[in-house]
């Protein structure tokens, strides 16, 4: 994936069918139609996340052999432990997206859970499980790298 943000918005939107978020002048932050939005991207999401579980699943049970030769077996294992890692990542992922759905209902979704300003509507699309402003991130990454020198 690019490292530009707007490129990489584009590409999160668009892999989800989703396009960005057109602000109207003078709306209110996180209005009806901005959370609606939110919410179809992390519905989205989660159902793509889920099917790719699914996909792992049947992948394992169709592809699981046991090979007589042990380049074979262990190449196979090897393919298994990358997949598994994957989803291991995606179900942590999916704890994200669902608190973020959450939050949602709360009417607490788009404010910095540190400072509590606004997050911002492109970071969000960029990031929908973005729960820091852009400088609290900043800061706890700052503390993160000091801490684990």
């Amino acid at each position: 994936m690019p490292n530009n943000k707007s490129a990489n918005t584009a590409t999160t939107l668009g892999s989800l069918g989703i396009a960005p978020y057109k602000e109207k002048r003078g709306e209110e932050y996180m209005n009806a139609d901005q959370l609606k939005h939110f919410r179809s991207i992390l519905d989205a999401w989660k159902i793509q996340l889920m099917e790719e579980v699914d996909r792992t699943v049947s992948h394992m049970k169709d592809e699981a052999a046991n090979f007589p030769d042990p380049v074979d077996r262990a190449s196979q294992e090897e393919e298994f432990s990358l997949e598994l890692r994957a989803r291991d990542r995606e179900r942590k992922l999916l704890k994200k997206i669902t608190k973020s759905i959450n939050s949602i209902d709360d009417e607490e979704y788009g404010y910095c859970e540190s400072c509590g300003i606004e997050i911002g509507i492109r970071r969000l699309e960029a990031r929908p499980t973005a729960t820091l402003c852009i400088d609290c991130k900043t800061l706890d990454e700052i503390k993160e790298r000091h801490i684990n020198r």
